[in-house]
């Protein structure tokens, strides 16, 4: 990947993991019933702005002929930039200090773990496949629905992970089947989804 790409690709989820920060950070503050519809302003900023998301993006790896290096370079930046801006709402913040840490308390590297992750993996993908159609209710109800059923993205939790400062090789590996979760669902989406999604966009 030549600098200039690699910069612009690295720049752009930057972007979207501050949107996703933001996110986090208010459902970090006030909690249900409010938080996860107003943590639905993340991703439906990135989808209007075009950033780069690695939840948003993994689904369409195909559909899109995004590259694997570029996606690569996504999910790391994300991941970076999402503890780094996770790390700055702590320190300005320490109310989110607390619903933090017992946030990351609830997290193991298991089977359960996983397969939330994966079921995320399905709701971010067709919320962004219904945005793409031109409705942002994709977004606006699958954003809650994702967090009302407790299930995991790995970008939020970084920053929620960033937010405690704490990290250690048990929960890079946490983080990491998340990840790993979340491309697993959204793939397996639009498997199911793509003759309708392809067709429709023709």
């Amino acid at each position: 990947m030549k600098i200039g790409r690699f910069v612009r690709v690295a720049r752009l989820a930057a972007g979207a993991s501050l949107l996703i920060g933001l996110g986090d950070y208010v459902l970090l503050k006030i909690g249900t019933p409010i938080g996860p519809f107003l943590f639905a302003f993340g991703l439906l900023g990135v989808c209007v702005l075009g950033l780069n998301l690695f939840t948003g993006k993994c689904g369409f790896l195909f559909e899109d002929g995004l590259k694997l290096s570029d996606l690569l370079v996504i999910l790391v930046s994300n991941l970076i930039f999402g503890y780094l801006f996770g790390m700055i709402f702590g320190l300005i913040d320490a109310e989110v200090l607390s619903a933090a840490s017992s946030k990351v308390a609830s997290w193991d590297f298991s089977a359960e773990f996983f397969l939330k992750s994966a079921l995320c993996g399905v709701i971010m993908y067709l919320a962004v496949a219904i945005f793409r159609k031109g409705s942002p209710f994709g977004i606006l109800l699958g954003v809650p629905l994702f967090i009302f059923c407790g299930f995991q993205h790995s970008i939020a939790n970084v920053i929620t992970l960033g937010v405690t400062m704490g990290l250690d090789w048990n929960l890079v590996s946490i983080i990491l089947l998340c990840a790993a979760g979340n491309f697993v669902g959204a793939i397996a989406a639009w498997a199911l989804c793509k003759d309708v999604v392809i067709a429709k966009t023709k």
